[in-house]
Parts: structure tokens; sequence; C-alpha cells
């Protein structure tokens, strides 16, 4: 009976395995390319988020199915925010201004892996 109950126990964590095995993170190029129309804005250039960083940003919005994604692509921004000059107080508007609902702050200082 126990070795039964072993062999259960051992298949259907096997199964739960394979079944989160194929779950990636999304990647910084899908990131990079949904938020690219975004820089004019982030770095003070443009009076406003352009309809096209809008539309990328609520196409990445749409690939979030967990937390794990969330930190990816905060992970992916950040990178990006210090290397092209992204400015906080511009940065903090863009969620607002697409009507994008992100749940924390948004800032080049979010720490991702809350």
């Amino acid at each position: 009976m126990k070795s039964l109950l072993f062999s259960m126990l051992f298949l259907l964590s096997f199964l739960f395995f394979l079944a989160h095995s194929g779950e990636t993170a999304v990647p910084c190029t899908t990131v990079d390319a949904n938020a690219a129309a975004c820089l004019g804005f982030a770095t003070g250039k443009a009076a406003k988020p352009s309809s096209a960083c809008c539309d990328g940003l609520q196409q990445l919005a749409q690939t979030v199915k967990s937390v794990e994604d969330k930190k990816a692509i905060c992970r992916c921004l950040k990178v990006g925010a210090k290397s092209l000059g992204i400015q906080d107080r511009f940065l903090s508007r863009i969620p607002r201004a697409c009507n994008i609902k992100v749940g924390f702050p948004v800032s080049v200082n979010t720490n991702c892996e809350m």
C-alpha cells in the first residue's frame, strides 16, 4: 500500500512539473518591441505618450499570465531605463496616460522582485 501511495504521489508531482515546465517569462525582446514607442515621452522629448506607445503597452499587459511575467517585464524595463536615459517623472505618468493598471508605482527604482 505504501508503494502504491508513493508511486501515485511521484506521478502527480511529475505531471505537475511537466505542466509548468513549459511556462516561460515574457522575453525582453517582446518587452523592448512593445515599449519602444514610449521612449520619446519617457525621455522627455515628447509631450505625451504616443498611441503606438499605449497600444504596445496594452499588448504587453495582455501577455502577462503570472507574477513571474510581471517581474520579468519589470526587470527588462529597468535595464532599458538605465541605458536609455529614462526620466522617472515621465515614466511614472505613462500608465495613467495609457489607461493601464499595473498595480504598483512605476519608477526606475521599483523593486521588481516584490
